[in-house]
Order: C-alpha cells, then sequence, then structure tokens
C-alpha cells in the first residue's frame, strides 16, 4: 500500500537548529541509506518527528523505488522523507515533482493507489527558486532512453500446449526471457520478489542482455498482481516470459510455467534457432 500523510508544507516555519536536528540515516531506512549523504534533519518535510514514524512510513514508498518508474524518484522521495542536513531545508523543484509524479502515478494507480494530494506538485517552489532541480535536457540527450514495462493486463500462466504454438507465439514476440522467481517476506513482513537467478535468453530480440534483468525486475514489480500468481509459494518457480516492445513499452504477452516433466518447452527452445517463421 502507497499512502502519505501529514505532508508539511511550509518547512520554512521550522527554526533550523532549534526546531530541528541532525540525525545519522540507518540502514532501516533502505530507501535513503547510502544516496550520497549521511545526515538528515527531523522532523522532515513529511512532518515524521521521530526515525521510527520514518522507517515505517518510508517502507510504504520502497516498492515504488524499486520499480524505477523515473531516474529520480528516489531522490524526489528522500528529499522528503530524509533531507539533508543542511542550514536549510531544499525542497524538490515543482518541476521535479511533475517529472516523477508522470512517470510513477501509473505505477501507483496499477496497485489501485492515487498520487496522493500531500505531494501535490503546486506545493514545490519554481525552477528560480533554490530547490532540487530535475533531469536535463542534455542529460536525455547523452543518455539512451531504455524501453520501459508498463501496468498491464495479466496474461494467463499457460500450462498445456504444445511445442508447435509455442514456436507460433515467438515467431510474433520480440523477446522470450526464462526466469526463475522465488519470494520472501521482508523484516516488515512484507512479500519481496526476486529473480533468483540470471534470465536466460530463448529468443533475444530488442533486449541486450544486461539490461534485460533490471527490465524483467521492474515487470514483475510494476505489475504486482501477476506476480502474486506466478509465485503462489515461496518455493522457486521457472517461467518463460513471452512479449512485445512497442514505443519504447516492454509488455508480456505469454506466460508458460517451466516443469521439468513438460519437454513441449525444452523441445521449442531446441527448435527454435533452426525454425524458420512464416
Amino acid at each position: 500500500v502507497f499512502a502519505v500523510n501529514g505532508f508539511l508544507s511550509v518547512a520554512t516555519g521550522f527554526d533550523i537548529g532549534l526546531s530541528t536536528k541532525c540525525v545519522v540515516i540507518p540502514k532501516e531506512l533502505g530507501m535513503c541509506y547510502k544516496t550520497g549523504y549521511s545526515e538528515m534533519r527531523l522532523p522532515n518535510l513529511m512532518g515524521h518527528t521521530s526515525m521510527a514514524e520514518v522507517i515505517l512510513k518510508s517502507t510504504t514508498w520502497q516498492h515504488l523505488v524499486h520499480t524505477d518508474c523515473h531516474s529520480h524518484v528516489r531522490m524526489f522521495l528522500c528529499s522528503l522523507f530524509a533531507p539533508v542536513c543542511l542550514d536549510t531545508f531544499i525542497h524538490p523543484c515543482r518541476s521535479m515533482c511533475v517529472a516523477v509524479r508522470d512517470s510513477c502515478a501509473p505505477v501507483l494507480l496499477c496497485h489501485g493507489h492515487s498520487w496522493p494530494d500531500s505531494m501535490d506538485c503546486d506545493r514545490f517552489p519554481g525552477d528560480e527558486d533554490t530547490c532540487l532541480a530535475s533531469v536535463t535536457k542534455e542529460y536525455k540527450h547523452l543518455h539512451k532512453v531504455q524501453p520501459k514495462p508498463a501496468c498491464q493486463t495479466c496474461p494467463a500462466v499457460e500450462e498445456f500446449f504444445t511445442h508447435k504454438r509455442v514456436l507460433e507465439v515467438f515467431c510474433d514476440s520480440n523477446f522470450a526471457v526464462k526466469v526463475k522467481l522465488s519470494k520472501r517476506r521482508t523484516v516488515f513482513d512484507d512479500q519481496e520478489y526476486n529473480i533468483e537467478c540470471q534470465v536466460e535468453f530463448i529468443t533475444q530480440g530488442s533486449l541486450l542482455p544486461y539490461e534485460t534483468q533490471n527490465m524483467i525486475q521492474q515487470w514483475l514489480l510494476i505489475n504486482d498482481k501477476c506476480t502474486q500468481r506466478m509465485t503462489p509459494t515461496h518455493r522457486p518457480m521457472v517461467y518463460l516470459l513471452v512479449g512485445n516492445i512497442a514505443e519504447g513499452i516492454i509488455s508480456v504477452n505469454q506466460v508458460y510455467r517451466w516443469q521439468r516433466k513438460d519437454s513441449q518447452l525444452t523441445l521449442a527452445t531446441q527448435k527454435w534457432p533452426y525454425h524458420k517463421c512464416l
């Protein structure tokens, strides 16, 4: 659940040095631990007055950070939850809020939550003020934009199929990746999904090997309901995810459970290098 309450909109009301104190960012605040600075101010820009409260409330956003929905989502959230210990509070700029909101709000919506009023971008200063600015156009130009997974309707997990049908699906797809998934509980009794081993390509298509594990991980985090369906137990399970990339969006269209007793997937992957698509 993503939920934020009590946004402190007028941080300038604090008497810095008297009303706030500098504290070390603990490991338990995983979202903002080791992000370039070691101390933060309390109370923070969310109005949290104790570290216990900061840790508790930040865990609800940790999942969003892992989806990598925007390159600055961690910086944006940490500027609110764990503001750097300077002589004054540095707010995120309105432009950064808008950029993060536009990229990450659809992910929140996928999980059944709207962008919170407490993070209304109109509450943040304009770029002409002293604030944390968003990514520059030059940065975007220099860095290749990778395809992104999006929230989608969960594909059914196929369990009965022939190798010929699988080959037809390969022909209509951009990629097919074999992954092993496991589920574990976090210290906060939340569920966390993990790609247990290196992803293994069946068809590579438009994806580069070193990018794929991160992209598939993002897809699993964004499409949390699909992942829950695929990991009913904590026992590791192997799946073949087959999908397409269109207009920079990665979508998974077919999911096959890869069981040892099932020879059809193995047969399809053995025949694929020699298969001629119609």
